[in-house]
């Protein structure tokens, strides 16, 4: 199996974790690097983050990692088949606000944008298949306020960029993948 990138984008609950990890059980096996971006800031994350947990299969290696995690990846992943990183929403998020409150627009982009290129660059350096899984944000309303538009704009343009590296890229509605690429 030669390696190859692949997102998996969707609105909220439209199956893209669940569609992911079927995936990259089927590809890797038990060797599978799960990169998970969540924070447990409060009860309701982390009854998320659990059932997450749960619903992995147990011999699937692990990184809590909520940002900066090109390198820990290329050293933790190196002996999975699969690399899967649910998600890159949260990833963004994460790195928006680690750019500091009321961070001009083209800060918190710039910090989105060099995750996204150490994700690449580990994916490259790699021979594992990776599985990226991100929501496709910018088919809702426009966010009334300016943090919310930074987050959007950040987001769609770090899938453009996913989208753009990736081998196949596939959109879930109501848990149904559809191939886009």
């Amino acid at each position: 199996m030669s390696k190859e990138l692949i997102l998996i984008l969707g609105g909220a609950r439209s199956g893209k974790s669940a569609h992911a990890q079927a995936l990259a059980l089927e590809m890797g096996g038990p060797s599978v690097l799960y990169l998970a971006t969540a924070q447990a800031f409060d009860e309701e994350m982390q009854a998320r983050i659990a059932l997450h947990r749960a619903e992995r299969p147990a011999a699937w290696w692990t990184l809590e990692a909520p940002s900066l995690i090109g390198a820990p990846i290329a050293e933790a992943g190196a002996a999975a088949r699969v690399v899967l990183l649910d998600c890159m929403t949260l990833l963004a998020s994460n790195a928006v606000l680690g750019a500091g409150d009321g961070a001009p627009a083209p800060v918190a982009e710039a910090a989105v944008a060099r995750e996204v290129a150490a994700l690449l660059a580990a994916y490259r350096a790699g021979d594992a298949t990776w599985i990226v899984v991100s929501n496709e944000v910018g088919m809702g309303l426009v966010p009334p306020y300016p943090l919310g538009r930074v987050y959007r704009d950040a987001l769609g343009r770090a899938n453009q960029t996913l989208a753009a590296a990736a081998g196949r890229v596939s959109l879930l509605v109501a848990g149904l993948p559809m191939r886009v690429k």
